[in-house]
């Protein structure tokens, strides 16, 4: 009986430090079906449950890059880790907390929080408050395509080979190659203060659609967080991610190797300097 007693205890203490590193939170979403939708939408207390309480400014692109289907790593890429302790036990909920600035002067703080299906794909997407989300719908026009009273010159156009700008599959700062550093560097030095720039990231076809949209996205981010270390001001910098969908050559080749060498024209980061007269 002793022994069994002691296992029983066991089994209590563990199923409670368990309990514990979940952060057995009151703010967890009621309901949470399969296909990653919930019957009531809890959001946790910033103040109480919040592990980065000053939140984060959100990249508007990425924001209006994430939707249904995207994987829990894929909203990393996009987003960041989530602002809240969500537990340890793969949670079906992220949370944020995002700042926006208001045309006028200041700021709007909201919450953001996406569920996932059983198969941890994030499927809906709720702002507390929820007029936030029209911050996404009020895309800004960007400086590049506002009518000016300087007559426009043709862009000077760089192209950067992925292979030559970040390690293997890579896409952050600490992915960039020195020789990848060294050309945005040279480029940040002929950028003048009033140039507009548009970076446009691409890849090739191998992985799947969702995985090379975030991928093109996350590597034309980090070039403008480079450009922008550098020098360049950043709100003249518009990214934009394309994927596969702009691909400068087509390749058959049977043998991966082979083929993934045929297809590096079209893994580039390509830059669009436009200057005034």
């Amino acid at each position: 009986m002793t022994t069994q007693f002691h296992r029983f205890s066991a089994v209590a203490a563990g199923a409670a430090a368990l309990l514990v590193l979940q952060g057995c939170s009151s703010y967890v979403s009621r309901g949470i079906t399969d296909d990653g939708k919930a019957t009531e939408v809890v959001f946790p207390n910033i103040d109480n449950d919040a592990w980065l309480k000053e939140g984060t400014f959100p990249n508007l692109d990425n924001l209006r890059a994430v939707a249904p289907g995207v994987t829990k790593d894929q909203l990393y890429d996009l987003l960041g880790r989530p602002h809240f302790r969500e537990g340890i036990a793969s949670p079906r909920e992220w949370d944020y907390i995002f700042h926006f600035r208001k045309a006028g002067g200041g700021v709007t703080t909201c919450q953001y929080k996406a569920i996932f299906d059983k198969d941890y794909k994030a499927q809906t997407f709720h702002w507390l408050p929820a007029g936030c989300g029209d911050v996404l719908a009020a895309r800004a026009v960007p400086a590049v395509e506002r009518p000016a009273a300087a007559s426009p010159v043709a862009p000077r156009r760089t192209t950067l080979g992925a292979d030559g700008l970040f390690r293997f599959d890579g896409r952050s700062l600490a992915d960039l190659l020195p020789e990848g550093r060294r050309k945005l560097d040279a480029l940040a030095g002929d950028i003048k203060a009033t140039d507009a720039v548009k970076v446009t990231g691409h890849t090739d076809r191998l992985g799947s659609q969702a995985y090379n949209n975030a991928l093109s996205l996350a590597r034309a981010n980090t070039v403008r967080d480079y450009l922008v270390q550098a020098g360049v001001p950043a709100q003249k910098i518009q990214v934009q991610g394309r994927g596969e969908s702009e691909p400068k050559v087509q390749c058959a080749q049977t043998g991966r190797a082979d083929l993934i060498d045929c297809l590096a024209p079209n893994r580039r980061v390509e830059i669009k300097v436009f200057a005034e007269r």
